[in-house]
């Protein structure tokens, strides 16, 4: 039985509080529409005569679809075929601190596509990274492997391709066209192959094909084929011996240590980066003249093109027009006596002028001399006592 209370008394000083100045609004009938998340789940039990437990048990079942329905985290978008390389145990375990010797395209395993690939496969192949190795998955297993720092560096990687001018830095020293480039063949290669046409053509039309992606101007001529034209292999040579790189070499540049705030450490790290990015494009610029250089010389075509222009020349001087074997031999000997009359002409003029000089020289010498008696003379005259 609950006990009785006794209210106290009110003080003798209270007084009860006066009207509100304003008048309260009167009352307005509304018609309320049912919504929300609770209303339709209330609507569904109803309709199919669910328990609150049922109800439940099919939400979780939903749920589950939906996961194995968008388990590739693309939510029904195309994948393109992208992301889903094998993982070596190596690139696993690479260090993120060293993001910069890093692969980023074998990260996000794109190692086909390479500087080929889109801005929406980079985009699909960070996503089915992120979701394998993102560390919440790994948050109950216990941390025996590298999955930390792997995911640091899908992000790295994702960081650099996503980011034009950082991923047209990259691709300037991507790790498998330097790779590539240290294969390049040299004169020795072809030693006993000189005359293999299909050799040739087999070993420099890819070279080529890689190194046209860092030209400024487009189009860029490829080798072609052994029957093309003289035009069409001079305007190949013209093209790559006047060639424009867009090829950079920042990516390569050193970094400033962290926490320096020493600015003549900034602006010393800042020249030595200038220099060797100098360094680097000459370097390029000279590999790829040396590549084009022994291309050339190695091209069956030119060596076609000087038998033709030979032949050409040899018919034109059996023609009306041109000359006999006799005038050719005239020619050749009053070339010949021109070039002996000038060579003697040289050789008297050289005579003449070292005489002229021996003379000067004589000349000097002897007045030189009478200087000196000169003197003698005068400092006798003075020694003499009056």
């Amino acid at each position: 039985m609950a006990t009785p209370v006794t209210l106290p008394s009110l003080p003798p000083t209270w007084t009860p509080p006066s009207e509100p100045a304003s008048s309260i609004s009167p009352f307005v009938q509304r018609r309320l529409i049912p919504a929300g998340a609770a209303y339709l789940a209330h609507i569904k039990r109803t309709l199919n005569n669910l328990t609150f437990d049922e109800h439940d048990k099919q939400l979780e079942e939903e749920q589950k679809r939906l996961e194995l329905l968008n388990a590739d985290g693309l939510n029904g978008e195309d994948d393109l075929g992208v992301g889903d390389e094998e993982e070596s145990p190596e690139l696993l375990l690479l260090d993120a601190k060293e993001w910069k010797k890093q692969d980023h395209y074998q990260v996000l395993g794109l190692s086909h596509l390479r500087f080929k690939a889109t801005p929406e496969q980079i985009k699909i192949a960070h996503r089915k990274k992120v979701l394998k190795h993102h560390p919440d998955k790994k948050a109950g297993a216990s941390h025996t492997t590298n999955d930390d720092a792997f995911f640091k560096c899908i992000q790295k990687a994702n960081e650099v391709l996503t980011n034009p001018e950082r991923r047209r830095q990259f691709d300037s020293v991507d790790p498998l066209c330097l790779s590539l480039e240290e294969e390049d063949p040299s004169a020795s290669d072809f030693k006993g192959r000189e005359k293999d046409t299909a050799f040739f053509f087999k070993t420099f039309a890819p070279i080529f094909e890689r190194e046209a992606r860092f030209s400024k101007k487009l189009p860029v001529p490829m080798l072609g084929e052994n029957d093309d034209s003289k035009e069409s292999v001079h305007a190949f040579y013209d093209f790559w011996y006047n060639f424009d790189s867009w090829r950079s070499f920042e990516y390569l540049d050193k970094e400033v240590n962290e926490g320096s705030d020493n600015r003549d450490d900034k602006r010393y790290t800042e020249k030595k980066n200038k220099s060797e990015r100098a360094r680097r494009k000459k370097d390029d610029i000279t590999r790829l003249r040396n590549l084009v250089d022994l291309t050339l010389n190695l091209d069956p075509r030119i060596k076609r093109i000087k038998q033709e222009e030979k032949e050409a020349r040899e018919a034109k001087k059996k023609t009306k027009g041109g000359m006999s074997a006799a005038e050719q031999k005239a020619k050749a000997e009053e070339d010949k006596r021109k070039a002996e009359e000038e060579a003697q002409r040289k050789d008297e003029e050289e005579k003449v002028a070292r005489a002229e000089a021996k003379k000067a020289k004589a000349a000097a010498a002897n007045a030189a001399k009478k200087a000196r008696r000169q003197q003698r003379a005068a400092d006798a005259d003075e020694a003499a006592p009056p």
